[in-house]
């Protein structure tokens, strides 16, 4: 897909993610489409990492002004890495690009959705390897170059029960956590396939037992971004769809809110 057909399809998506519910398209460039809206909502209940400042929506203004018009205002505050998000590579390597720094074409490109759920559901500390990797190429051919690889390992099924999310709700506490994740070993092999961008249905592309997060050093290192608490996976195909990830431009952010979609083909 060429970058200008990108754009338009990245602006109609931002003008239509209301309100499509999935739907086709029947008209305009996204004809032929459906929209699956793969962001978890922001509120009360996001579930946020343990050491981070959570999700907050103040009310500053709602209702009648003396004028006459109706008027309503939030303020907003959270961490980076808060609900569904994107991490930009400064996160975990020195000198890489910060959010800003990212364009809408590194962050889209045909999806490999790659399964892991059944390993997941066996051990809540799964760290998904080449093996994995491999056996979804041997299925639907190879993953190609400027790919976004998700792994699918049901874990958003948990949202927003924190303690069944994130393994334990201790608050400040992230040394006791148990979901799934990918190995260093996968985030490499994701390197040699030069893919765009890679995500997952947890709290982190690393499990929540590591400690050295080895899995973000790896992928930080070559400059890719990682989408993290992604929704909605089951809700996809293992390839033909097409991805798009628009996070907060916040110029030196080590990470973002993001709204992510994926386009697929109505067939699909």
């Amino acid at each position: 897909m060429h970058t200008c057909r990108i754009c338009i399809l990245a602006c109609a998506t931002v003008a239509t993610l209301a309100c499509t519910g999935g739907r086709p398209q029947a008209s305009g460039p996204l004809a032929g489409y459906r929209i699956v809206d793969l962001t978890h909502p922001f509120d009360d209940t996001t579930v946020f990492w343990p050491t981070g400042q959570p999700f907050r929506h103040e009310q500053t203004a709602w209702g009648p002004q003396p004028d006459g018009y109706w008027y309503s205002s939030y303020d907003l505050a959270m961490s980076e890495h808060c609900g569904t998000h994107l991490d930009a590579p400064i996160h975990f390597a020195e000198g890489r690009p910060a959010i800003g720094d990212l364009s809408l074409e590194d962050l889209s490109g045909p999806l490999a959705v790659v399964d892991v759920e059944q390993q997941c559901a066996a051990d809540p500390d799964y760290a998904a390897t080449p093996a994995d990797l491999d056996a979804h190429e041997d299925r639907h051919g190879r993953v190609p170059e400027g790919a976004v690889v998700l792994f699918r390992t049901g874990w958003s099924r948990r949202w927003p029960d924190t303690l069944q999310y994130l393994g334990d709700d201790t608050p400040g506490k992230a040394d006791a956590l148990h979901f799934p994740g990918i190995s260093a070993e996968a985030a490499r092999w994701l390197v040699e396939r030069e893919i765009a961008a890679t995500g997952i249905d947890t709290a982190s592309i690393d499990p929540g037992q590591s400690r050295n997060f080895a899995a973000h050093q790896v992928l930080a290192a070559e400059a890719i971004p990682i989408l993290e608490n992604v929704a909605s996976l089951e809700g996809l195909p293992a390839r033909g769809a097409h991805l798009l990830a628009f996070p907060m431009k916040i110029g030196r952010g080590s990470g973002a809110p993001c709204r992510v979609a994926a386009l697929v083909p109505a067939a699909k």
